[in-house]
């Protein structure tokens, strides 16, 4: 299991793309399905890469993402 990564809750997501503007490694994207809502919600492509900074759980203005670090979470 990679050291850091982000969970999104689909649901919450209403497919902005803040998060995927603001990540620095691009580990993150629009998913090809639709939520409930109808929206395209963010999901993380790229799980090797990801380096947990927390931009996009900072970004996300639905409380969507929650980012795992090392021995360390964030939760939104």
């Amino acid at each position: 299991m990679p050291k850091n990564f982000v969970t999104i809750n689909e649901e919450r997501c209403k497919g902005c793309g803040l998060c995927i503007s603001v990540c620095p490694k691009k580990v993150l994207d629009f998913a090809s399905h639709f939520n409930s809502k109808g929206y395209h919600p963010a999901t993380q492509v790229d799980q090797e890469n990801c380096i947990g900074c927390g931009f996009c759980y900072m970004m996300c203005p639905d409380t969507a993402i929650t980012v795992y670090r090392e021995n360390v979470e964030v939760r939104g």
